[in-house]
């Protein structure tokens, strides 16, 4: 097995905060004698990615998600444990190790304000020591990927928020980093301009090899290119894995949707609906029922025994609510 392009193991991050009570006499004794709380953003994660892997983070604001690409693009020290990347450690910042990663954010940008997005391209090359000729290529195959010839010599700050970010993303991908750190890359943009990003990123990845972490709030985002997620919570790792697995490993009960003969709607009382089947929707004869993951095979059973069915089927739930469950609850048993 070749070595994991990223690892990590326990690693943490705490952050020592000042707290005072309002009012003067408090903020006059916070002059003599500070207090402090200790915010515990990433708590001991452990997680490896191989070359060529799309992996999605994900969790709630405040998870600690962006303090972890921080981590290991090298922008904050960890508290405690280890990483590597790329072979290097990140937080040393060795001119060697930056030219090996990009971090893209969809709420920064990199591009000058006033000028086209050509003249920040050849900056940006200049500061990697891109050839020219591997530049002009490099560029002209991001170009025709995005469809984006002729944005470039308009000033930035007459292009669209969809149009910025696909020059972010050049930006970041002219001196061909082996690995992307993605932090929240369609943020603010509309279907049409998510639907081309993730098909260019998708495209890119399979062109060229790259290792890709992302964050999204959009669940789109990762439903679409990332095969594997890791989920934390409170600083913590609550899952890593497959996403179809997600479902079956972090949610304790199952959909089942049932439709019974037409002309057969479900009674206002509820009857012949077995006890621990919650109803969650009912519209004429079709019937969606909530039921713990491990009593599903005896209330199909059931609900077979006792209404007229004609078609049933049992799922899992949608990943998005298993995920807003996660952020709600935290882990099920």
């Amino acid at each position: 097995m070749t070595e994991a392009q990223i690892s990590v193991q326990s690693l943490s991050k705490t952050y020592r905060v000042p707290v005072r009570a309002g009012g003067l006499k408090a903020a006059l004794k916070s002059l003599a004698r500070r207090t402090y709380n200790d915010v515990h953003a990433v708590q001991e994660i452990n997680f490896t990615i191989q070359q060529g892997e799309m992996v999605g983070l994900i969790g709630p604001n405040g998870a600690g998600k962006t303090t972890t690409l921080k981590m290991l693009c090298g922008l904050l020290h960890p508290s405690a444990g280890q990483a590597h990347v790329a072979g290097f450690v990140p937080w040393e910042r060795r001119p060697a190790y930056l030219r090996q990663i990009s971090m893209v954010l969809g709420n920064k940008s990199q591009m000058l304000w006033d000028i086209p997005p050509l003249d920040s391209f050849r900056v940006i090359g200049e500061i990697y020591s891109v050839p020219p000729a591997r530049l002009r290529q490099t560029l002209d195959e991001l170009f025709d990927l995005l469809e984006m010839a002729e944005l470039l010599t308009k000033p930035v700050r007459d292009l669209s928020l969809g149009e910025r970010m696909k020059c972010e993303l050049v930006a970041g991908l002219l001196h061909q980093p082996a690995i992307m750190f993605l932090d929240e890359p369609t943020l603010g943009l509309d279907v049409s301009m998510q639907l081309r990003l993730r098909r260019f990123l998708a495209e890119y990845n399979r062109r060229s090899g790259v290792t890709v972490l992302l964050t999204s709030h959009y669940m789109a985002d990762v439903l679409a290119l990332c095969p594997r997620v890791i989920l934390i919570h409170h600083g913590k790792l609550l899952y890593d894995g497959e996403l179809g697995s997600l479902a079956q490993k972090m949610a304790p009960f199952k959909l089942v949707r049932v439709t019974l003969e037409d002309g057969r709607p479900l009674t206002e009382d509820r009857g012949g609906i077995p006890a621990g089947a919650e109803v969650i929707e009912a519209n004429g004869n079709h019937l969606t029922l909530r039921v713990a993951r491990t009593a599903a095979p005896e209330i199909t059973a059931k609900l077979l025994q006792s209404l007229p069915v004609v078609d049933l089927t049992v799922e899992d739930p949608p990943i998005e609510a298993v995920i807003d469950q996660v952020y709600q609850e935290g882990v099920q048993g």
